[in-house]
């Protein structure tokens, strides 16, 4: 059978897959940085710390700790800060160039879910924010109910999505940008794996065996398209 057949139906990432995770991050420091000057601390220096922190990799525990500790600030400090951080809705996200148009066409030809790490409330409030939700037939946060240890690449969130999109691991495709997460997680469970290489990680190579890489979300969007599209012509 050809990898190049038409998925059924697509698992997609959220965080550097539809809209660049540093804008998140920028208004977010932002917020933890007016509420750090509330408390005494320089603000514009902690805000420009918590950039250099999370610089080497932002999922990691521990950038607020970091952050002070870099400016030889008061530790007692950071569960105020951690409370903000936490609590951070954005507004408003902007989707990668592309993405806003050629989400919906994919979507009116097989289903789409999401599949995101993170607070749940946070990264629901992050996909509203972006406007893309109602290309979407459902959510899948890997932190529900079992908190950071199910996240991907772990099974359990590739699971839930694919029983949501009614297809099996060899009829679906994973699109997002993280090799570690989005792609091992994918392949360990016959998952044909799309890589973006945008964002974050961009930088990381494409592992060994991968279906197929592209520069872009709208690239990898238009790839989709075409086969779904070939495949539904009579």
């Amino acid at each position: 059978m050809t990898t190049d057949r038409a998925p059924l139906g697509v698992l997609l990432d959220l965080d550097d897959t539809l809209y660049p995770q540093a804008e998140f991050l920028d208004r977010t420091w932002a917020a933890v940085a007016a509420a750090g000057a509330g408390l005494g601390l320089d603000g514009p220096a902690l805000r420009a710390a918590l950039h250099r922190a999370a610089e080497a990799g932002s999922d990691r525990g521990g950038l607020i700790d970091g952050a002070l500790a870099e400016l030889g600030a008061d530790p007692a400090s950071a569960p105020a800060l951690v409370t903000v951080f936490r609590d951070f809705r954005p507004t408003r996200l902007t989707p990668y160039p592309g993405v806003a148009e050629r989400l919906p066409r994919l979507a009116a030809l097989v289903p789409v879910v999401l599949l995101t790490d993170g607070n749940p409330e946070q990264q629901r409030a992050k996909l509203a924010a972006t406007g893309l939700g109602a290309a979407l037939r459902a959510v899948v946060c890997t932190d529900e109910p079992h908190g950071r240890t199910h996240r991907k690449p772990h099974p359990s969130g590739f699971l839930n999505g694919l029983a949501l999109l009614g297809c099996s691991a060899q009829d679906a495709v994973m699109l997002g940008d993280r090799p570690e997460k989005d792609v091992a997680g994918a392949q360990a469970l016959g998952i044909r794996a799309l890589r973006v290489r945008q964002g974050e990680y961009a930088d990381r190579p494409d592992p060994a065996g991968l279906w197929h890489s592209a520069a872009t979300t709208a690239e990898a969007l238009d790839h989709l398209i075409t086969l779904c599209t070939a495949k539904a012509a009579p």
